[in-house]
């Protein structure tokens, strides 16, 4: 039998909140590239260049932009797409379902009904322990709460 992390819960970084907005706003600030340049990085970062192919088997390109101009390119692909529901995506593959060179780890986001508002949930499953860790060392709960406030004010004016 092999570990995932339900079975294995120090191989996942989880963040949930509620957001005030319904989510098929959420879902299109997710699936939309020229929304995603606006939250989906932690500011001062940027977004240089989406490429999304959002179906299972599409290929994404996300390149992010430090504030000194460096870029980093995050390939990957959609293993699941379920309108306004769910998204999961890895960087496990590239274009073609193309063997990454190093996985790091696979995202599980989900927009649940509050009754107008959103419960959103995002999973970040890791390979390893140690992929967690440095994950988490590297500011996952800051950056990726700080884009989900980005996320709530971008969707509470579209």
């Amino acid at each position: 039998m092999t570990a995932n992390a339900d079975t294995n819960p120090g191989h996942e970084l989880v963040l949930t909140r509620i957001i005030d907005a319904p989510r098929e706003k959420l879902f299109r600030a997710w699936t939309d590239p020229e929304l995603m340049k606006q939250w989906f990085v932690p500011r001062p970062w940027t977004l240089s260049k989406v490429e999304i192919d959002v179906r299972p088997g599409g290929s994404s390109l996300v390149v992010m932009r430090d504030p000194e101009g460096n870029e980093y390119p995050n390939p990957g692909v959609y293993l699941e797409v379920v309108e306004n529901e769910k998204l999961v995506f890895t960087d496990a593959y590239t274009e073609a379902w193309m063997p990454s060179g190093k996985p790091f780890m696979t995202a599980i986001v989900t927009f649940e009904d509050e009754g107008g508002k959103t419960r959103y949930t995002a999973r970040a499953r890791h390979w390893t322990a140690e992929d967690r860790e440095t994950h988490e060392k590297m500011g996952f709960h800051e950056g990726w709460g700080q884009c989900a406030d980005q996320l709530a004010e971008l969707v509470a004016r579209i």
